[in-house]
């Protein structure tokens, strides 16, 4: 079903307005480029003059030209060898910003009974402090490796294990997304997946109501709501 003009910059396809923002019990959410403005890895980067590089393939990984999100990240990832904590602390507070609406549409979702989830192929450094920000209930995302000892307090190009895995891309997205409805008993036609990039594609694929925001051509034509002009609380004018 092609995709038809709801209002201005918001377009909609395979259901007919409005929803009840009630049905739903989950909402989640890409961080970088989607709650936030930037794409971290690529502002870390430019620390150490590699943003161009590293923004060349972040680019690509998003328009789906990359097969393997993985290696892809851990490509990047290399090139911030020598970052320092301090350089990812000057990213944060000089830097990040919350996309206009982010914060009306958490806290709408949240008066409507929902549970918030940032799944991120970023890192803790920032989702941790979104969490916090937002008041988010659950998030996946990456560790990157710090260097202790001489040149503490540096990046060593690498991307930290946990217990779930090692790199959260489009299928933990995923499985992230599933696991969270299972435990909150729910089904995951009751959840929302906001993104902008083909690694946001599978958990959008298992939502009940997948949402682009300005995102990627592919990705776009993929949502269910796409907004492509204006704020993330534009969903709201879809829902009742």
């Amino acid at each position: 079903m092609p995709q038809q003009e709801f209002a201005p910059g918001l377009q909609v396809q395979g259901f007919k307005p409005p929803l009840n923002l009630k049905d739903f019990k989950l909402v989640a959410f890409d961080m970088d480029s989607t709650l936030i403005n930037i794409e971290s890895v690529d502002e870390i980067a430019d620390a150490v003059g590699r943003k161009e590089e590293v923004a060349a393939i972040t680019e690509a990984a998003m328009r789906g030209e990359i097969a393997d999100y993985k290696e892809s990240l851990r490509r990047r990832v290399a090139l911030l060898e020598g970052v320092t904590v301090a350089d990812m602390e000057q990213v944060y507070t000089g830097r990040v910003q919350l996309n206009p609406g982010a914060e009306t549409l958490v806290q709408a979702c949240k008066a409507a009974g929902m549970k918030i989830l940032l799944v991120s192929g970023g890192f803790t450094f920032f989702t941790d402090r979104i969490r916090d920000k937002l008041g988010i209930d659950y998030t996946r995302s990456n560790v990157l490796e710090i260097r202790s000892g001489p040149n503490c307090g540096e990046l060593t190009g690498r991307m930290v294990d946990q217990p779930w895995g090692d790199i959260c891309d489009g299928e933990e997205k995923r499985k992230m997304l599933l696991e969270t409805c299972a435990q909150l008993g729910i089904s995951p036609q009751q959840a929302i997946a906001v993104g902008d990039g083909a690694n946001d594609l599978p958990m959008m694929e298992v939502a009940g109501l997948s949402v682009a925001f300005h995102a990627k051509p592919k990705v776009r034509a993929q949502a269910m709501v796409a907004i492509n002009s204006g704020g993330l609380d534009r969903l709201l004018e879809v829902m009742a």
